[in-house]
């Protein structure tokens, strides 16, 4: 028992440590951060981006999401899970999803050309699937030269190119917006406009919306671990516009945010709330909250969440993976819940 107390305290001095370090990392930043690069050239037109007809999808549809994987060499297992991100990776392929949401920090570092070489060297099976992936971008994507780094990022992902926002219609009922907490939600920003409007003028047989994004809007508030993680007044701003809206558009909204790398959900005025951060990045323990619907204490939470389309409903489960130490992957349902569409 006691050396449990210990390798518990001697884990999150290590974790701490790293948040530190990669704190430092981006104060050091020379010249403007992502959010000082201009959204006004970017394509940000009213509709979907992208469709994929409901006869390509299944009549179940099936949509995963979550973040933080910090894919970079292999040999890195200090920031990330080499392992564990290639297991959850592999069993997501086997689970054959119509869509796929990363909630960014797709790279450890967006400035690394090779991160994201890894990237599509690990994730090879998703493509031989076909599957659907839509990645939003975080904060480490920026990386370095925020400019350089996006172009990084769009040369990872083509059809992308000159978006940092953009939609998804998924069949007849399911409707995907990835943003870019990077840059400003604030009341009158290009991207809190075009979300407004896509949020206003949804397809009339959209019945659910998937948000996907980095930095959460609603999160267990933390006054001794990763402090620095707690929803910031941009996305607080986010949420409010939301839960705003919520009960003018037909369809319900599920948001899904990644930055800390733990599991948390939350159901605030007709809005489903996740942070999914367990893609591999070191995992940060958290104080939860009665808020917090998600109450299990083990831990770390490497994991991923899927969504199945039933009829009026889209039920929720929380697969995780439960020994991250073992040779080789065993899987577990942590949380289920259902979302009822109005």
């Amino acid at each position: 028992m006691q050396f449990g107390r210990v390798f518990i305290t001697l884990t999150l001095f290590a974790g701490l440590t790293l948040q530190a370090q990669e704190a430092e990392k981006e104060s050091k930043r020379v010249g403007p951060g992502p959010e000082d690069i201009s959204t006004d050239s970017l394509i940000s037109q009213p509709g979907p981006a992208f469709r994929v007809a409901q006869s390509k999808i299944s009549q179940h549809t099936k949509v995963i999401v979550f973040g933080d994987q910090r894919f970079t060499d292999p040999t890195n297992t200090a920031v990330t899970n080499p392992k564990v991100r290639q297991w959850l990776v592999q069993k997501i392929a086997a689970e054959h999803p119509d869509a796929i949401l990363m909630n960014g920090d797709v790279p450890y570092s967006g400035d690394i050309e090779n991160d994201y070489v890894v990237y599509r060297s690990e994730t090879k099976v998703w493509r031989d699937e076909h599957l659907n992936v839509f990645p939003a971008l975080g904060n480490h994507e920026f990386h370095g030269d925020p400019n350089q780094a996006l172009e990084h990022w769009w040369t990872a992902f083509p059809e992308m190119h000159n978006r940092r926002w953009y939609s998804t219609e998924l069949g007849k009922c399911i409707y995907t917006i990835s943003l870019d907490s990077d840059t400003s939600l604030a009341n009158g920003s290009n991207q809190l406009k075009w979300l407004n409007a896509q949020l206003m003028n949804l397809p009339k047989t959209t019945r659910f919306v998937f948000i996907s994004l980095h930095h959460p809007p609603v999160a267990d508030f933390q006054t001794k671990i990763n402090v620095s993680h707690n929803p910031r007044p941009n996305e607080i701003t986010l949420r409010d516009d939301l839960e705003t809206l919520a009960p003018q558009i037909q369809a319900k909204i599920i948001l899904s945010a990644g930055h800390i790398h733990n599991y948390e959900r939350f159901s605030r005025n007709g809005v489903t709330y996740l942070v999914s951060g367990g893609g591999a990045a070191k995992p940060v323990d958290v104080e939860r909250k009665p808020e917090d619907l998600y109450q299990d204490t083990e831990f770390p939470n490497y994991h991923f969440v899927e969504f199945v389309l039933n009829g009026d409903t889209v039920e929720g489960k929380m697969y995780r993976v439960a020994d991250p130490k073992a040779d080789t992957p065993t899987w577990e349902v942590k949380d289920t819940f259902t979302v009822q569409a109005k």
